[in-house]
């Protein structure tokens, strides 16, 4: 095998850097929005680093008997946030603009020392759920519309590993006539982006009393990876030996427990690799839900709703987002090493 020269090396190795840069730094971004108080989030420009704490000077003005705030960024600079003398105010902004949480005694008590030493500096820890929380505050049903979300991914996984499963046998284990038409048609309904289908689907939905329904929901998603399913399963079908099932017939199993005990089984790395794609799929859509949903939202409407209303507190919509993407990847993890194997190296 050829070397490469040290040129090679280099440009791969700056090749390489800036793909990943170009993926890491976007995303150290968003979770500094999402982690990001009510003031740090108006910062320029914008830090990619996660803060844990909020530095504050506070001053004492004799005259009108009352302290005053400012907030000093991580430049140090500083800049006016409150004047009051009221605890309850203190608390209720540190909280809102800071996400500190300290009663308002505590403040009180904390700043008592300025009155004689002079203005001081003070650091605070950060609740770093502060956003996740008022993102379920502020979000109309986000509690139902994640409840929602999860009910429509079990559905469209259910319902798209049935029928793509037996789709993808029949096709893989029995010869009939038009087996090549039908396998060409599921990849042309494959190509049909959801939000094509929604608003004729949705007139049926309407009929059978299904709209704004986490089934009628599941219906459209399984649509496409019905057809998916189909093909992933069926390459996997046919390379599980056909010994093995009549050896489990000829011990008196029948049909249907030959095919769950032995096919089904060895057939689960493309299971689970159809299962990530009908999750991905139902977990991640907006548009589809907008079009078939009014009181009933999915998590993912909720952030998208979110984003639309709060353009000045894009804080709570990234913390929203980071609730979305948790389920995702720890959904992905769990079925990753069946997906390994169905691209793998390793042979049924």
């Amino acid at each position: 095998m050829k070397k490469l020269s040290v040129l090679q090396k280099t440009i791969i190795t700056l090749v390489m850097t800036t793909v990943l840069l170009a993926v890491i730094v976007p995303i150290m971004f968003f979770l500094a929005n999402a982690f990001s108080n009510g003031t740090e989030i108006y910062e320029y420009p914008k830090t990619p680093i996660i803060s844990f704490s909020v530095t504050v000077y506070v001053e004492y003005n004799e005259l009108n008997n009352e302290y005053t705030v400012k907030y000093v960024n991580r430049r140090g600079e500083q800049q006016n946030a409150i004047n009051s003398n009221s605890g309850l105010l203190l608390s209720n902004y540190f909280e809102q603009y800071f996400s500190v949480y300290k009663t308002g005694d505590e403040l009180l008590e904390d700043f008592e020392i300025v009155k004689t030493e002079g203005p001081k500096e003070f650091t605070y820890a950060k609740n770093m759920f502060h956003n996740f929380k008022t993102f379920f505050y502020i979000t109309s049903k986000a509690e139902e519309a994640l409840v929602n979300s999860i009910v429509a991914v079990l559905f469209t996984i259910l319902i798209s590993l049935t029928l793509g499963s037996m789709c993808g046998y029949a096709i893989a284990r029995f010869r009939f006539r038009g087996k090549d038409q039908i396998s060409v048609f599921l990849l042309i309904v494959r190509m049909f982006p959801t939000v094509g289908i929604s608003i004729p689907l949705a007139v049926i939905l309407i009929r059978f009393n299904l709209f704004d329904t986490m089934l009628g929901l599941a219906i459209l998603y399984s649509l496409p990876n019905i057809a998916l399913t189909s093909w992933i399963t069926s390459s996997i079908f046919v390379g599980i030996n056909r010994e093995l099932e009549e050896a489990s017939l000829v011990f008196g199993a029948n049909g249907f427990q030959t095919f769950m005990k032995i096919t089904l089984p060895m057939a689960l790395p493309a299971m689970a690799a159809s299962s990530m794609y009908a999750f991905l799929t139902a977990w991640n859509d907006t548009i589809s839900a907008l079009i078939l949903t009014n009181d009933h939202p999915t998590l993912a409407l909720a952030v998208y709703q979110a984003i639309g209303d709060n353009t000045t507190n894009l804080q709570y919509a990234a913390a929203g987002s980071i609730i979305l993407i948790i389920p995702a990847l720890i959904f992905t993890f769990v079925v990753r090493k069946y997906v390994n194997q169905m691209w793998g190296s390793v042979s049924v």
